[in-house]
Parts: C-alpha cells; structure tokens; sequence
C-alpha cells in the first residue's frame, strides 16, 4: 500500500528537485496561482508557517521588541535616498504605474524591503536619547521580482517578519545584530531540528545598504545550503541619509546606529529538505501543527470511535492531536498522514480496546510501539522529545558528514563534485578569489564562521597569507 501511495512522489535520489515540489503540491503545503512564481500557502502549509510565527513572536516580543505595521507602497524617491540600498535592489523591484487609468504622477515600489519607510518614520519621531532604543517588528509580505522561481525557497512574494531598530551607539546596535541572529539559531535548533552554522557573510555577499551582515546557514539533504535567517548592522549609513538624529546626554546631536533582521517562509523549504524522505514530509514535533493523528482501526464496530475521541479528549493536554474519523480505509490514512509527515500516528481497534492499549508508530523511524493506555500520555510526551532530538541527531550528523576541508582550489572542486556540502577553507579576503571560485568551482561564501579554525597558512585560491576560515557551498 505505502509503495502504492508514494509511486506519485519522485525518489530524493533520483531527482531531488522534483521529489521537493512532487512533496509540497502532494502534502497539501501549496498550490500554484496564475501568476508565475507566486504559491497559495494551503491550510496545512499556513498552519505550519503559523506554528513558526508563533514561536518567533513570542522571542521577539521577549527580547522587547514591538510589532507595528508599515505601508505596502514607497514612492519613487523615498527608496532613492540610500544609493547603495537602492542599487541591490533595483532588478527585483515592481513598479505601481497607475492609480485605476490615471497614470501617477510618481510611481511607486510595492515593497521589496522595508527599511526607508522605517527610517522615514524614525526620523519623525526620534529627536532625544530617551527615545532610544526603538525596537520595532513587523510582520509582512514582500514582492521580490524574481527570474527563477521555486515553492517556498524563492517566489514573487513571500512572508516574513522584519525588524528595524534604532540605536544611542554603535555597541549597541552590535549586540543588538548579533543577539537576533542567536534568536533565529535557537528557534532553528529547538523548535525546527535543523543545525545552523552562525557567521558573518563577506562584503560581497552582504545586504545592500550594510555595514555587515550575519547568518544562519543551513545544509539540506542534497548537499546545497541555504540561508535562513540573517541580521545585518547598518551602522549609520542610512541615519546619515534620513537625517536620524538625537540630542545626546550632553545635549549635542547624533546620529542613530541601526540594524535590521529577517526570518521568512523560506524557512518551510528548508525544513522540508533537511528532515524529508521519499514517503514525504518529516515535520519535527515542536514544529508541527499537528503531533499526533488518531486512527481508528474497524471503526465501524461498536466502540471504536467513541473510544478513539475519548482519546483524543485526553491526550490533547499534552500534544497537539487529531482524529481522522473519515470512511477512508486505514492504508490510505496511514500514507496520507506519513506524507504530511505528522510525527506521530496513534492506531486504536476493537482488539487494543479490549487489551487496554494503543499502537503508536513514529514517523521518522516508522516504529511501531505497543503502549499500555495507563502509560500513554506520558510515553507519548517521551515519544515527542525522542523524534524531536533524533531529527536534530540525524540532520546534525548529515551536515558533519558532508563537511570536508579543502587546501588547494583543485581540491575544494573535486570535494564539491564528489560530495556536494559545506566546504571549509582559508581566504586571503580578496574579493577576486571568491569571484574565482564561484567561478571555478560554482560555489559561493556561505559565511565566515564566528568558530574560527586555522586550517592552513595560505589563501585556497591564491596561495597568498589567508586571513580567515570560510564555509563555501553551492546554494539554493
């Protein structure tokens, strides 16, 4: 039957491209809408992405930051103030040309980001230091015009949250950088199960408008990273451009150093291709809408269902549960719920019933265990924590294994055609080695680690004295 179920769902090995989207159309996350590259996020996917949200607002909000929300809509000349800024962002950009059949008298950007209407508002209401910190979030959708195009990973518009804050020093915009970026690591690690590298990205590979940027860099299953999540300190650049100023202590004006922090939908695709197997989704518990799904075996007979509801009743205060009642057959449940990749499937029949027990079978193993019902809700909360840090476990383990040193640029080419992953090695800090290696070996600076090694003296490109340890990888 599971063989029967999944010959829709192409093999990760055969072609991992095609497994991801035959994955995110089949367990109901997406459908594709009539504009090219944009998705609708189904229920199932929503809710997922709303788990996430959740979990990040909450920290955000622990961390003292505030949520606002900001127009859609910046005119022509407001995103033209920062140079750099606009510049990084102009091929992505969508333009508002009319208002009904009037043409504007100035267009206007559908935002790609939104940093100048923060700054535009900040310079309105920050005049002293007792203003500061302004710790503000938002929570929004953004337009980017992408050429290429894939569910989650890279669309037209996309959700996010992004938050600007406004600070008396450049010490305490920094912390504030860094501290985020921890924020978007732990969230990673505890509620997704997906292992993260911390570091700060290279000039070239930074946030226009920046003064540096950091990450969180993740490795998927077929040896590619992804970016997901990134903290960028802009020092004063855009304050200076804004006019952003305050009256110091000793009455002498300043300008603010600001930082800015993103975390978006695209988080769904790399959780899809950390964890994800050829049956489907693997959705960690922490993260999953819903942990555990009751099926009710010969439901027809008497009993079963009222039973199984029972169980539902008392089992919802300890995980996140569900009942599929329909008059679909077991084995069609069995597989859809495997697709969707709920953590925990809880079968119950007139048999167990009667042996006072239920059968739960895991979905990251797909073990079955026999649990006495006086046991069950604590079993259960053991079975949740156990696939939570296995999928940590496993995904942690893949990324090592998938994480070789390279000395020489011959040798970072073979090891990423061998065993495509994250490669470590040393960098002079010329921008023309990490164009040559892109180059040559089509992959890019992942970041520079916060976890500094010495691996060699010389640069892997250059041979010249290497300044800094860097993880380079092909990337989504």
């Amino acid at each position: 039957m599971a063989k029967e179920f999944v010959k829709d769902v192409t093999s990760m090995d055969e072609d991992f491209a095609q497994w991801y989207t035959d994955v995110v159309t089949k367990a109901d996350l997406i459908d594709y809408s009539s504009v090219r590259g944009s998705m609708i996020i189904r229920p199932y996917g929503y809710a997922l992405w709303d788990n996430i949200k959740n979990e990040l607002d909450n920290r955000i909000k622990e961390t003292g930051h505030e949520n606002v929300y900001m127009p859609l809509f910046i005119p022509e000349s407001l995103l033209q103030k920062e140079k750099d800024h606009v510049e990084g962002f102009a091929p992505e950009v969508a333009w508002v040309t009319h208002g009904g059949s009037e043409p504007l008298a100035e267009r206007l950007v559908v935002r790609p980001t939104s940093e100048v209407l923060f700054c535009e508002h900040y310079s309105k209401i920050i005049h002293s230091h007792r203003d500061l910190p302004k710790l503000y979030n938002q929570w929004a959708n953004v337009v980017r015009w992408e050429k290429t195009t894939r569910p989650f990973l890279r669309t037209l518009e996309f959700l996010w949250q992004e938050g600007h804050t406004a600070h008396a020093t450049d010490k305490d915009a920094m912390e504030e950088t860094i501290k985020m970026l921890n924020v978007y690591a732990e969230l990673c690690e505890t509620v997704l199960a997906i292992p993260v590298v911390k570091g700060q990205k290279t000039e070239k590979e930074k946030f226009a408008g920046a003064k540096a940027t950091f990450t969180i860099e993740s490795l998927m299953h077929d040896g590619k990273a992804l970016q997901s999540g990134t903290s960028h300190h802009f020092g004063t650049g855009f304050a200076e451009a804004f006019g952003i100023q305050y009256t110091d202590k000793e009455g002498k004006l300043q300008y603010v150093h600001q930082t800015s922090w993103g975390f978006t939908t695209r988080i769904i695709g790399a959780l899809i291709m950390v964890h994800g197997d050829d049956r489907g989704l693997v959705i960690p518990p922490n993260a999953a809408p819903k942990q555990v799904m009751i099926v009710p075996i010969a439901q027809h007979k008497e009993g079963v269902l009222d039973f199984a509801y029972e169980l539902k009743k008392s089992l919802g205060s300890v995980a996140r549960v569900d009942i599929d009642a329909s008059d679909k057959k077991p084995g069609w449940k069995f597989n859809e719920y495997e697709m969707k990749g709920i953590p925990v499937r809880l079968e119950v029949g007139p048999k167990d019933i009667e042996k006072k027990q239920v059968v739960l079978v895991r979905r990251d193993t797909l073990e079955k265990v026999i649990v006495p019902l006086d046991e069950l809700e604590m079993k259960l909360v053991e079975l949740l924590d156990d696939i939570q840090s296995n999928l940590y476990n496993k995904a942690l383990k893949h990324r090592e294994e998938r994480t070789t040193v390279a000395l020489t640029l011959p040798e970072l080419k073979e090891s990423l055609e061998a065993k495509p992953g994250f490669i470590k090695a040393m960098w002079c800090g010329e921008l023309a080695c990490e164009e040559k290696i892109k180059e040559d070996a089509g992959a890019t600076s992942r970041c520079i680690p916060f976890e500094q090694e010495n691996l060699a003296e010389n640069c892997v490109c250059c041979g010249k004295e290497a300044k800094q340890m860097v993880y380079w990888a092909k990337a989504y």
